[in-house]
């Protein structure tokens, strides 16, 4: 199979095929990380069709790599360690890797702040951060986490196995999306990893995105979008196979993939023919399964419109929590701007003083919300529900309320008034 191009509107970036058909088209949006200063207020934004498609022969959901990842990821304004909940997810994921693999080198891609490799230093295994965002992997090298700026190709796996040597597991957490060269990304992984290691994939499950009508986590930074079935495929076209799955909740629903080179033939666990099966009951096993799921985005973007108004007539104030990349996409979709949300916080003080690209809605401290008490609360990352409900309890006090739109509009009572 010759190697296909990066994929555009009508070709498939996994198999070459020229049979794209439509997923759901979200009309156009800005790049999702780049906040906006109030001095670019004023000045045009360029914006981009997010239409995803499905390939009608491998199955890979996917969007044209109409951004150079060099424009997101130089300098990037997303850093893990602000959730708490997810840091305690790297702790045990960390705890998961040690027990199965026991490695003496481990190797993240898009390590990010060290929010994960933290946890691999203190039990005194060796570790490599590869981290394209300057900004970021400074804060890493803060924590004593060696650290590599740069992205990943099979140039710079080749480079990095022949100054540290191959390692025993190759962590991808939450990457694997976010990359247009699926092949060349792809056949670097098995480069970085000994002949006897583990790639360890941890990527959001189509299946739950299209059960839960998670629509808002399609943006121009995910690139691809997996089943089990599509990233088996990927996986396989550099020689690692997928020997075990797990169903994780992080992002909404994930998998939590483990791929071994093929020379291991080591035979799959029965949780893969599991997911496999789930996902062909699901529909997902063929192109037809995908279809009617745009009619079900539009009924999300309805609702909460809909809401935003009658609250807006009633006098009634809201305000948001948190300034995801998913929330932008939402912001945009449904064409909310500050006269329906009036401001939005977030914990990142990256963000403070700055306003959500294409939408323009202010960004503050979260302390904004108890000096300012408004009616009702939009939580954005949805996926951290939990622990912003917990953060957020005090809103009740002056008979506030909480407020998620996906999977579907829902207005959450906290406290007592």
């Amino acid at each position: 199979m010759s190697r296909p191009r990066l994929g555009s509107a009508t070709t498939c970036r996994l198999c070459g095929a020229q049979s794209l058909t439509t997923f759901v088209d979200l009309g156009a949006s800005p790049p999702c990380e780049l906040f906006l200063t109030a001095e670019a207020l004023d000045l045009p934004e360029t914006t981009y069709p997010l239409h995803a498609r499905v390939c009608e022969a491998c199955l890979l959901v996917q969007l044209p790599p109409l951004i150079d990842p060099d424009e997101t990821f130089t300098e990037y304004a997303y850093f893990s360690s602000f959730s708490s909940s997810w840091v305690e997810h790297a702790r045990r994921y960390v705890d998961a890797v040690v027990e199965r693999a026991a490695p003496s080198f481990v190797v993240e891609v898009a390590s990010n702040d060290g929010y994960l490799l933290q946890h691999v230093v203190a039990r005194g295994v060796r570790a490599l951060g590869i981290e394209p965002s300057a900004n970021v992997g400074e804060v890493a090298r803060e924590k004593g986490i060696d650290t590599l700026t740069a992205f990943l190709d099979p140039g710079t796996a080749t480079a990095v196995r022949a100054e540290h040597g191959p390692a025993d597991v190759v962590v991808a957490n939450n990457v694997y999306a976010h990359i247009p060269d699926l092949l060349g990304f792809t056949e670097a992984l098995r480069t970085l990893v000994s002949d006897t290691g583990w790639v360890v994939i941890e990527v959001q499950h189509l299946l739950t995105l299209v059960e839960h009508c998670q629509f808002d986590t399609i943006y121009h930074e995910h690139f691809q979008y997996y089943t089990l079935q599509t990233a088996q495929t990927a996986l396989a076209t550099a020689g690692l196979d997928v020997v075990d799955v797990e169903l994780v909740p992080t992002h909404g629903g994930s998998l939590r993939v483990w791929a071994r080179p093929s020379s291991v033939g080591a035979t799959p666990s029965a949780r893969v023919a599991e997911v496999l099966a789930q996902e062909a009951a699901a529909g997902l096993d063929t192109v037809a399964g995908y279809a009617g799921f745009a009619q079900r985005v539009s009924k999300v973007r309805d609702d909460l419109v809909r809401f935003l108004l009658d609250a807006a007539r009633d006098g009634r104030s809201v305000v948001g929590y948190g300034a995801p990349g998913k929330g932008n996409t939402l912001l945009n979709y449904c064409g909310i701007r500050p006269d329906l949300l009036a401001w939005t916080v977030d914990r990142n003080p990256y963000k403070h003083g700055r306003f959500t690209p294409g939408t323009r809605i202010p960004i503050h401290e979260p302390e904004r919300i108890e000096a300012e008490r408004p009616d009702y609360v939009l939580i954005m990352p949805w996926n951290l529900r939990d622990e912003i409900v917990e953060q957020l309890a005090g809103v009740g006090a002056w008979g506030g309320r909480l407020v998620v739109a996906v999977p579907e509009l829902e207005v959450i009572e906290v406290g007592a008034p």
